[in-house]
């Protein structure tokens, strides 16, 4: 399947902003099942200094503000052949050990309420079946609401509400696929909806490292793994280090953002 993809972010201040700097994880790369036709990243009000590869082989570009700034925007657009591989990755590559991926961040640090969730765990017939079972149990504990939206939510705040958004069921399920024994990271990308072009947010879902495929990609929040609907763009411990734009800013100015995104088959 062919997506395009065009993604602007919007940022707003309230006074001048004397010095920014921002990192963005916004190309996507190819690699088996995803081939990137072409992407550009344009830079309103800052510019970006420099380009590298992260230790999860992101593609990451740091951008400055322009001195003075009341409004940033960044905005990217391309063209991204996906294959559906059922949510099959591959296996590990790049410059990050597979121990690493069992460790507990601070938002993904398992508790009571994680072990309650555990014991629910009907373990299937091969490492598959756990994990989709996995999926399924943590959707029906914690059922998708946009109730709440915050960045910083442990594993542990997100079973206590009892909802969440993709983010959430993605750290959920990375700290629960961990405390089972399976490597896990955190996923940021894109989702070409079936019933809207326009959306307000990127996508999130996981992956964990079966022995016999390498990793696999599930979606907790749709119940299903990746398919040729899904861009991948970035992975980390968790989210933040897969974050689509992170950062500081020196003075004491209020933000105000707004984010506009368009995922239609071309």
């Amino acid at each position: 399947m062919r997506l395009t993809v065009s993604h602007r972010t919007h940022y707003a201040y309230d006074a001048p902003v004397p010095y920014g700097l921002q990192q963005i994880r916004l190309r996507p790369k190819s690699r088996p099942g995803q081939l990137v036709e072409d992407w550009n990243i344009d830079v309103a009000g800052g510019q970006v200094e420099v380009s590298f590869e992260d230790e999860h082989a992101n593609t990451v570009d740091l951008v400055s503000f322009a001195p003075g700034q009341t409004e940033i925007e960044i905005t990217c657009r391309g063209t991204v052949e996906v294959e559906d591989k059922a949510g099959v990755v591959g296996h590990q590559g790049g410059y990050v050990p597979m121990w690493l991926f069992q460790r507990s961040t601070a938002l993904t640090k398992a508790g009571p309420l994680m072990q309650a969730l555990l014991d629910k765990v009907t373990r299937g017939a091969d490492d598959l079946d756990t994990l989709h079972a996995l999926s399924a149990q943590i959707l029906d504990h914690v059922p998708y609401s946009t109730d709440q939206a915050a960045a910083d939510l442990t594993a542990e705040d997100v079973l206590n509400a009892g909802h969440g958004v993709c983010q959430d069921h993605a750290h959920v399920f990375i700290t629960a696929a961990r405390a089972m024994g399976y490597p896990a990271r955190y996923v940021s990308g894109y989702l070409m909806m079936d019933d809207r072009v326009d959306q307000n947010a990127s996508h999130a879902w996981a992956e964990a490292h079966v022995p016999t495929l390498g990793w696999v990609g599930f979606d907790i929040s749709n119940g299903i793994s990746p398919d040729a609907r899904y861009v991948r763009v970035a992975t980390g411990l968790d989210y933040r280090g897969a974050a689509p734009i992170s950062g500081m800013r020196y003075g004491n100015a209020a933000e105000d953002m707004t984010v506009s995104l368009q995922v239609q088959q071309q």
